[in-house]
């Protein structure tokens, strides 16, 4: 363990995990870290539901507009940026809320990673004798062809701590990763919001609607100007923002910026998909991790949802940030 500790809460999509984290890290003096893949990324905002300049002047975040939108990302780093934040909280004394849906980086809090961290002596043995033998640009073409991806979001190419990690990072993420959670189950409890599904697709339509009244459009104009091209949308798959890309609204946007569907029909599909999302990030907390699920009620306020949530981190207390 590293002696570490953080107060989490997980559910689906839309159930409402930050608007409660909100209230209570304004009411209890909490800082706020961010568990969404797909907020890292720098003016992904409207599409991705980010907490907006009026939630991020009261509360401290982490976790989001880490890195452009061309650039990956993986749960490594997520787990670096992470420890961090939550180191630096507990050093000022203030307690920290882990809330989101992306399971792997949850569960890079909870049970850790295995073999990254240390690094790998045979690829940094080969990476030394090709920087001795062939000169950096042996190495940097090693990076490249390994980890295409990595590679072109190093800013340094000229350093080769940076590509010998690169490389690391992406025979880590071929390898074995699950062994080690396999060998833990299911974790320490955690918090997690859910609601009926009648009323959680509901919200998941109206949210849907308020990103294109908002300006998903124009977001969706800009990234593109930035060389943004989303997975299934027609501008060429997502091979400029190789996770960015998969993010649920914006090749639906380009779709209709493009000409290829109604506005009516780009809303009905981010809407479907991301109920599919929500289905199943359902099944993966259920398989994967130890959720004490709270029932949101259409009745309930904010403030009473809140309450339920503190209600059990009272009862499950916090949970400790594995090693």
């Amino acid at each position: 363990m590293t002696g570490l500790s953080a107060f989490f809460l997980v559910g689906p999509t839309a159930a409402g995990k930050t608007s409660a984290s909100q209230w209570i890290a304004e009411h209890h003096s909490f800082d706020i870290l961010s568990a969404d893949a797909m907020m890292v990324y720098r003016g992904m905002d409207i599409g991705t539901a980010k907490p907006g300049k009026t939630f991020r002047s009261k509360v401290c975040y982490w976790g989001l507009d880490l890195v452009p939108v061309q650039a990956h990302f993986s749960v490594g780093m997520y787990r670096e940026h992470a420890l961090a934040a939550i180191r630096e909280a507990d050093s000022a004394g203030r307690r920290i809320i882990v809330a989101g849906g992306t399971g792997l980086y949850i569960k890079s809090l909870t049970h850790g990673l295995s073999r990254l961290s240390s690094g790998n002596p045979d690829i940094r043995r080969k990476a030394d004798e090709l920087l001795q033998t062939n000169g950096l640009g042996a190495l940097q073409e090693w990076a490249k062809t390994q980890a295409p991806e990595l590679y072109e979001s190093i800013t340094d190419k000229q350093n080769p701590r940076r590509l010998v990690r690169a490389i690391e990072t992406a025979h880590y993420s071929a390898g074995n990763r699950n062994d080690l959670w396999r060998l833990l189950g299911k974790g320490p409890k955690i918090a997690g919001l859910t609601m009926p599904k009648n009323i959680l697709y509901e919200r998941i339509k109206e949210r849907v609607k308020e990103m294109y009244s908002e300006g998903l459009l124009e977001e969706t104009e800009r990234l593109l100007q930035q060389g943004f091209s989303a997975a299934g949308g027609p501008a060429g798959g997502a091979e400029k923002a190789p996770t960015a890309g998969r993010a649920i609204g914006y090749a639906e946007a380009i779709h209709f910026l493009r000409g290829n569907c109604t506005l009516d029909e780009a809303m009905e599909l981010t809407a479907k998909r991301t109920r599919q999302l929500a289905k199943r990030q359902m099944t993966w907390f259920r398989n994967q991790a130890n959720v004490e699920w709270l029932t949101i009620d259409a009745r309930m306020t904010m403030e009473q949802a809140a309450q339920m949530v503190l209600d059990c981190w009272a009862k499950i207390g916090p949970t400790p940030i594995a090693g």
